[in-house]
């Protein structure tokens, strides 16, 4: 299979990049910037297992010459209606297109500009940063990349792109791909609730007076929202984040707390706002995800006028 992988960042790049290693068929596309970065120095991927470079094909937009096989997007979610029109050009009849993103808002967008049949299913679970040299730095060792097909006649191509991707990553076939997608939504929707809102780890968190309780109120209405929309949370899943969410030594905080430090850009609306308003649609209330969701917003807006008065 061809496989294009829309950019060659933190997490597109680590998976692609193992991918190439494995001797697949795999190109990057990139912004001209990223793309004269990657033929002066090929990319690089450091990690706990093994570090490497390596030459990798890089093209921008304009240089799409024909569709692919499967087109890869792992782009944030603020960016996806840029990355649609970017990867246009490379979906065919028989492409197949695995986004990476988090929550399900974006299923809708892909729907609608591909058409559902094209679009699969697909998560994944990695610790990694870009840094200035475009070194790809892994932190830790986890990194999984979880598919599967949301309709029936996208598993044999669902099954075929798992099979190119296992060769190089360890890759998950998924046969209910969106309780897969549900079962880590839950969780990080907590987490970055309850992390941002605070300004401060999980441990910090739960080290308070009212910290216990705060952690597994929010958590019960995540739970809550994913059961009532059909995908209830497995026991290993529950015990899992219960754990994690009440651990008084854990220093983790969400990628979003440390997006919101650094003065970035957040995916709020669809990791926070878009869960609130799926379980607003069956009946279920939850208080706390909707402060932090104000909470979030508030930066949002914020920030915006921080980046108008830096351009004027």
């Amino acid at each position: 299979m061809r496989l294009l992988f829309l950019g060659a960042g933190a997490t597109g790049g680590y998976f692609g990049g193992r991918v190439v290693n494995a001797g697949a068929d795999v190109t990057f596309l990139v912004r001209p910037k990223r793309r004269e970065q990657l033929a002066r120095h090929g990319l690089k991927i450091e990690a706990p297992e093994g570090s490497f470079t390596m030459p990798v094909k890089a093209i921008t937009r304009e240089e799409i010459s024909s569709p692919f096989d499967a087109v890869i997007v792992s782009a944030k979610a603020y960016d996806l209606a840029s990355a649609i029109e970017s990867i246009r050009p490379a979906v065919g009849d028989a492409t197949v297109i695995l986004p990476l993103l988090n929550g399900m808002k974006h299923l809708d967008a892909l729907d609608a500009a591909f058409g559902a049949t094209r679009v699969l299913g697909g998560l994944c679970h990695i610790s990694v940063t870009l840094a200035d040299d475009g070194t790809i730095r892994k932190l830790g060792d986890v990194a999984t990349l979880t598919l599967g097909a949301r309709l029936p006649e996208q598993q044999a191509p669902a099954e075929k792109l798992h099979q190119v991707l296992a060769r190089g990553t360890d890759a998950i076939y998924a046969e209910n791909i969106l309780a897969a997608i549900w079962e880590k939504w839950f969780f990080i929707a907590a987490l970055a609730s309850s992390t941002c809102l605070m300004r401060a780890s999980v441990g910090e968190i739960v080290r308070t007076d009212g910290g216990p309780g705060f952690m597994a109120e929010l958590l019960n209405e995540c739970i809550a929202i994913a059961t009532a929309n059909g995908y209830p949370p497995q026991p290993r899943a529950l015990e899992f984040a219960q754990t994690f969410m009440t651990d008084p030594a854990s220093s983790i905080t969400a990628s979003m707390l440390r997006d919101i430090r650094k003065g970035g850009q957040i995916e709020a609306d669809q990791i926070v706002g878009d869960i609130i308003r799926r379980g607003s649609e069956k009946g279920v209330q939850a208080p706390l995800l909707r402060t932090a969701y104000v909470h979030l917003q508030a930066y949002q807006n914020v920030l915006r006028v921080s980046q108008t008065s830096d351009r004027t």
